[in-house]
């Protein structure tokens, strides 16, 4: 799996987490947070089923997304982690891209009933919206997903399709979002990413496979009906020469067996 990172938020430092288990906590005269071998307030255990956040018995103030963790929590890319004091971001190993030949203007592109933005966190946490159309996010009583605080821009981003992706477009906010821990203003989103508003407001954009959120997925279907096609033309003529062959020696095995 790719090397994902741990971005402190006190120094703005990555931690690659390759596989294996890593230990946080406080070195010997630091008051700040970062890897240690021994006395580890909190382990992060990489395996080829994603990360697991381990906190040790007695260890208390520990919280991801704003929910207290008392043992263990999986984690997905972008999550926040709190622990004694200090804040810190699962990153992914690449930053969010933009779309090939830029945003340009809004398309009214139509977009596809299948891909969804779920809330995981905040006040739209259980709620889903699809992207069938434009979905825009603010303060505005228009707004799809209205954030009702008054810091909040009235319209923050719209989330659309754009030459078969799902793209995120700032507004003119002036805090941005965050995708996968990065702060970004305008990205092409992918299925399983984890696009964070105002700091808890959570939401993972989903897609099936095939669906035109996930461009990867798509085009492998496209070719397929027409290879298929081509072979079945092809293996047609032969089946029929075969099987008149076994005819005639079956015919000539009768006739000559009898004899």
């Amino acid at each position: 799996m790719d090397t994902l990172r741990l971005r402190f938020d006190s120094t703005g430092d990555d931690y690659p987490l390759a596989v294996g288990v890593h230990g946080i906590g406080r070195g010997a005269g630091d008051a700040t947070l970062g890897p240690v071998h021994d006395a580890a307030i909190v382990n992060f255990c990489v395996d080829r089923r994603g990360v697991w956040l381990t906190v040790p018995e007695g260890t208390r103030g520990v919280h991801v997304n704003g929910r207290p963790v008392q043992r263990m929590a999986m984690l997905r890319v972008g999550d926040a982690v709190f622990v004694d004091g200090s804040g810190m971001r699962l990153v992914a190993p690449q930053a969010p891209r933009q779309p090939e030949g830029g945003f340009g203007d809004s398309t009214g592109e139509a977009g596809d009933v299948r891909v969804v933005l779920r809330g995981v966190g905040g006040h739209y946490h259980g709620r889903s919206f699809t992207l069938e159309r434009p979905r825009l996010v603010g303060r505005a009583p228009e707004a799809d997903i209205r954030i009702d605080e008054a810091a909040f821009s009235e319209r923050h981003a719209r989330l659309e399709m754009l030459r078969g992706e799902v793209v995120l477009r700032d507004l003119g906010s002036a805090e941005g979002s965050q995708v996968n821990g990065e702060p970004v203003r305008d990205v092409v989103l992918r299925p399983g990413d984890q696009v964070v508003f105002d700091a808890h407001h959570r939401f993972v954009l989903e897609a099936p496979t095939g669906a035109r959120g996930d461009s990867r997925a798509e085009a492998a279907p496209a070719e397929a009906p027409a290879a298929g096609g081509r072979g079945g033309a092809m293996r047609l003529p032969w089946l029929l020469v075969t099987a008149l062959v076994l005819a005639g020696l079956l015919a000539l095995l009768l006739l000559f067996g009898t004899g």
